[in-house]
């Protein structure tokens, strides 16, 4: 496992107790992975804030501030980052605190380390799928495009494309704002001379409006002798 670069996943150890902090940080580095610790809130902040990991390992007991106003700070910096609890406290209500507070998983000491790095390997797929998820929808106003799975929602509600017309979509929506040529259009959707039968696109374009735009605000637009373009409606 490792970032989108090849480079290691960077992982901020929290916690007050010198000893654990230096066994979980032996363990994650046997991972692999590149490992900073801080024994405060206040240096964990400034770690965060300076090194960007990609998760942290969080002590809730912490001598200057308590794990949930870290994760609070934390969270305005890193909004995605994912955050596995440390805890002594195995109340049910510590648990809920911590998961409503922002915490993506919780591990109750005593615990073993293999817990602690199987915990952190599950958040870091899940964010890892969620990144990749989000880079594969394209997204213009209340328009949203899936280039994996090829679906597509206006206002949250499904719209059916054929498959050039979701072509034409995805090539608008990658360059909102922009007015496309006729020409680029035919070169780019239909990936070869149509033989000067510019009118194809024409066509295409009446198609989508017809899906996209119909008793909502236009969000394709014609720009006379020039192409067309797609921008949020309004």
């Amino acid at each position: 496992m490792s970032r989108a670069d090849g480079s290691p996943v960077r992982v901020l150890v929290v916690d007050d107790e010198s000893s654990l902090a230096d066994l979980l940080s032996l363990a994650l580095r046997y991972e692999g992975w590149d490992i900073r610790s801080e024994g405060d809130g206040a240096g964990a902040l400034r770690c965060a804030r300076s090194w960007r990991p990609d998760a942290v390992l969080l002590d809730v007991m912490l001598p200057d501030m308590d794990g949930l106003t870290v994760l609070g700070r934390l969270r305005r910096e890193l909004p995605d980052v994912p955050v596995l609890f440390l805890t002594a406290k195995d109340a049910v209500e510590d648990r809920i605190a911590g998961l409503t507070a922002g915490g993506d998983d919780y591990v109750t000491k005593p615990f073993s380390l293999e817990e602690v790095v199987a915990r952190l390997r599950g958040l870091l797929r899940r964010a890892g799928a969620a990144a990749a998820r989000s880079e594969s929808l394209l997204t213009v106003g209340d328009l949203v495009l899936d280039e994996d799975s090829h679906e597509v929602w206006r206002g949250g509600q499904e719209i059916h494309l054929t498959a050039t017309e979701f072509e034409l979509l995805r090539y608008l929506m990658r360059n909102p704002r922009r007015v496309l040529s006729k020409t680029q259009i035919l070169d780019r959707v239909w990936s070869y001379d149509f033989g000067g039968q510019a009118n194809v696109v024409e066509l295409y374009i009446s198609y989508l409006r017809r899906k996209i735009d119909a008793g909502r605000e236009p969000m394709i637009h014609t720009r006379r002798g020039a192409g067309y373009l797609i921008k949020p409606g309004g």
